[in-house]
């Protein structure tokens, strides 16, 4: 999991753990890696991950959030982050107050994801309360949760008045979303979204990727659960999903990837 290439900086790498000395041990092997910057899990909702007293569950517990800051800010030379959602549950939602902590201990930066842990990813992301983390702090804040158009970034920038914005799972299947919000943030006219001819000849290319690092058997049951995220919004998208899922060999993959390239009868729409 911490494989990178030169080609992807900057790289930061994601730790989650909640023992302060074991975190900055596990920081030191990873600046010894290459990465630009560490940051720190605490917002994971994951059941494993919570029950274990990490991620999200570090939030019930801001003054140990303070040693493990303080321990991994100490242990590295590269830029410490943390992202965090905005509290254990609604009668628990103190991310201000973790924001704070981490900024005295020497962290550079907070994202911060508009849902509380109890929430999962279910309801609706608060970005009112993200702005208030952003008024908490003087180190740059940036905002998470809901932003899937390039329109909902500019939203939240303007709603927030974060320093920025991190995509999430709206990026699955979606690279194009970067690309947008940048074309957008910097006053241009929206960009029409990428035909399927587009589409699958990234996912082709994205299949090729995976072969070269995954092997055949690997990257084929990757680029299957992909293939429903490349080609959302388009009618007769749940008839290519069958006929890729059901390819059993990267050779016949891509000659379905071929196939519909050429469809007619695929085209963008509101499926």
């Amino acid at each position: 999991m911490t494989h990178f290439s030169e080609a992807e900086r900057p790289i930061g790498l994601q730790l989650f753990g909640s023992e302060p000395d074991l975190l900055a041990a596990a920081a030191q092997k990873a600046e010894g890696l290459g990465v630009d910057l560490i940051d720190l899990n605490l917002g994971c909702p994951a059941p494993r991950i919570v029950h274990s007293g990490e991620g999200g569950a570090l939030l019930r517990q801001p003054e140990h959030c303070s040693k493990i800051f303080e321990a991994v800010v100490q242990a590295v030379a590269c830029p410490v982050t943390i992202k965090l959602r905005l509290g254990w549950d609604e009668k628990q939602v103190n991310a201000g107050e973790i924001a704070r902590r981490a900024e005295d201990a020497g962290i550079g930066a907070v994202t911060v994801h508009g849902r509380t842990v109890a929430q999962g990813f279910s309801g609706k992301a608060d970005w009112g309360a993200i702005g208030r983390v952003k008024e908490a702090v003087r180190i740059p804040v940036f905002g998470n949760g809901d932003v899937t158009s390039a329109g909902d970034a500019a939203a939240l920038l303007e709603r927030c008045g974060c320093d920025g914005v991190m995509i999430g799972r709206a990026a699955l299947g979606n690279p194009w979303i970067f690309r947008q919000i940048r074309s957008q943030l910097e006053g241009n006219k929206p960009e029409p979204p990428p035909s399927l001819q587009e589409r699958l000849a990234v996912y082709r290319r994205h299949l090729e990727l995976s072969i070269s690092y995954r092997g055949e058997g690997g990257a084929l049951r990757e680029m299957r659960r992909q293939a429903a995220r490349y080609l959302r919004g388009f009618p007769g998208a749940a008839g290519a999903r069958n006929r890729i899922m059901g390819a059993g060999s990267a050779e016949r993959l891509f000659k379905v990837i071929g196939e519909l390239s050429n469809c007619d009868i695929i085209e963008r729409g509101g499926e």
